[in-house]
């Protein structure tokens, strides 16, 4: 159940200022709180409350304010409640009206709970709220629109072929264990648990693996996984009936990820490859695909790969996928997104060579947008201008856009997805570029 606050304009934190004194209206929290528009998103989720059934539940305003918090500062939501319990800058862009001394004002699980809860389109809605205020205020302009891609990791460890296949088989017994502990069966399955474990450290335990050495431990612990796997299924089909719907669908998921990797590593064994489609490096998230970026240091990197623009200061979303793609096939969404934002399309747009294909400059040349892209074929002396302006946007380019890549990676998050949730990395991402976002409106204030 929910219901809205009844928001009044009254003296704050009256207990700490009993001669008349007051917040400072220069705080960054004081301000950023002018920036978000706390009515429009109370109403948008309220929606997803009952208005009559349930304990009433905890203010839009404080667990957007949260939200905001745990972002900009790039903290665990332990660590933003502990923020929220001691500075009461916090707890008034949160909407409190006196200082709060109880720890138990919120729990931390109930940050994860509500972005669970709340889902993907609230985010988004969230996000175009905010921009509109930021437009409203001329702290945005429409001015050149500037494209990159980059790849999100998420936190996952490096999936080496043995390793992901172990992972498996330990699942597999974790399972085997609990569901013979809390089903109190004592039937004994030979799992060779220790004889697999030992033949897994022996391999981790050397320091150069010959590939003979590497395909004959893969070879082994395939083979322990497809024997544990088996006796999960069958152990499920003589005892399931004694789990919950929701118990037997969770396990069953799991098992069918697990049945995916395991066929994927025998393909890639008998191939003698590394390459198969749709590969899953994760048993915990089949979603994450590796995506081939050939950079220094990071030729492969574990996570969606988002397509981002850079206006006037300011990065925004265009488009996200767990799958490889050629980022020049989505400049097209990318205009279109920006004209929904602004209403108008970009004067300008710039992006590195990826994005210069005959089919990209056309569709420019019939918006009547300006690029930047270096001219196609021998470069004739009539074009010297033209270049010198190519060569002036791309520094620019070049300058922000990796910039500004690894600030919002260094500062706001980017560097590694940590919510595990339905559409988590998406709501990831959101979330820190508009940290990103509020970071930057609040220095233009």
């Amino acid at each position: 159940m929910y219901k809205p606050k009844d928001r009044q304009t009254l003296p704050l934190f009256t207990e700490l200022f009993p001669f008349g004194g007051k917040l400072n209206t220069e705080n960054r929290w004081i301000k950023l709180g002018g920036l978000i528009p706390w009515e429009e998103l109370e109403e948008v989720y309220g929606r997803y409350f009952s208005k009559t059934m349930g304990r009433p539940a905890k203010d839009s305003r404080l667990m957007i304010g949260l939200l905001i918090v745990k972002h900009l500062k790039n903290v665990s939501d332990t660590a933003t409640v502990e923020e929220f319990m001691e500075s009461p800058y916090i707890q008034a862009f949160c909407g409190s009206e006196g200082f709060v001394t109880s720890e138990m004002v919120i729990d931390v699980s109930l940050l994860s709970r509500n972005r669970k809860r709340l889902g993907k389109k609230f985010f988004e809605k969230f996000e175009g709220e905010i921009l509109s205020v930021l437009i409203a205020k001329k702290l945005i302009r429409p001015k050149d629109q500037m494209l990159d891609a980059t790849v999100v990791p998420a936190n996952i460890e490096y999936p080496t072929d043995v390793k992901l296949v172990n992972r498996c088989r330990e699942w597999c017994l974790k399972v085997l264990r609990n569901l013979k502990s809390s089903l109190n069966v004592r039937e004994k399955i030979r799992t060779y648990a220790r004889t697999a474990r030992g033949v897994y450290l022996n391999f981790t335990r050397k320091r150069r693996k010959a590939k003979r050495l590497i395909r004959k431990a893969h070879r082994r612990m395939l083979q322990f996984t497809r024997r544990n796997l088996g006796q999960v299924k069958e152990f499920l089909k003589r005892h399931g009936k004694k789990l919950t719907a929701a118990q037997r669908r969770m396990i069953q998921e799991r098992i069918r990820v697990a049945e995916t990797i395991l066929k994927q590593q025998w393909e890639m064994w008998r191939a003698k490859s590394h390459q198969v489609k749709d590969r899953i490096v994760s048993l915990s998230l089949p979603r994450i695909r590796p995506i081939v970026r050939g950079k220094d240091g990071k030729d492969v990197e574990f996570g969606p790969k988002v397509l981002l623009s850079w206006v006037d200061g300011f990065c925004f979303l265009d488009h996200f996928s767990f799958d490889a793609y050629n980022e020049a096939e989505h400049v097209k969404k990318s205009l279109r997104k920006h004209k929904e934002r602004f209403g108008v399309f970009p004067p300008v747009m710039i992006g590195d060579g990826i994005f210069g294909n005959r089919k990209n400059r056309k569709l420019l040349k019939r918006l009547r947008i300006l690029s930047a892209f270096k001219p196609l074929g021998r470069c004739s002396p009539e074009y010297k201008p033209q270049r010198a302006w190519m060569r002036k946007k791309q520094k620019l380019r070049n300058g922000f856009m990796e910039g500004i890549i690894g600030h919002a990676k260094n500062q706001f998050g980017l560097d590694r997805i940590r919510y595990r949730i339905r559409d988590g990395e998406l709501i990831w991402t959101t979330l820190a570029l508009m940290g990103m976002n509020l970071h930057t409106a609040l220095k233009r204030i």
